[in-house]
């Protein structure tokens, strides 16, 4: 993921939510994940409550299903990354 990408996305998440997340706090829950993390149906669920917690933004059961299936389905590739960003930022 190129380093204008992640600036873009986070100032369209800051932009979308009207919140202010800092590339600190991202950075710290990204050393946290690992490369099963996607994987793990139970651990990626924990990642998107926390990132949702982090955004202050509430995600539906069903949302966090529509995530986990894309990700079983077409793996964590950058590409899959910002298009579950899209699908997130549209609920």
């Amino acid at each position: 993921m190129s380093k204008s990408f992640s600036k873009d996305a986070l100032n369209a998440i800051n932009k979308k939510t009207g919140k202010n997340i800092t590339e600190g706090a991202v950075k710290k829950l990204a050393s946290t994940v690992k490369p099963g993390t996607t994987q793990n149906e139970a651990q990626l669920r924990q990642l998107i409550k926390q990132v949702s917690s982090m955004a202050k933004v509430p995600v539906s059961e069903a949302t966090i299903q529509e995530i986990v299936n894309a990700v079983k389905k077409g793996g964590a590739t950058s590409g899959t990354m910002e298009s579950l960003m899209k699908m997130i930022l549209k609920k």
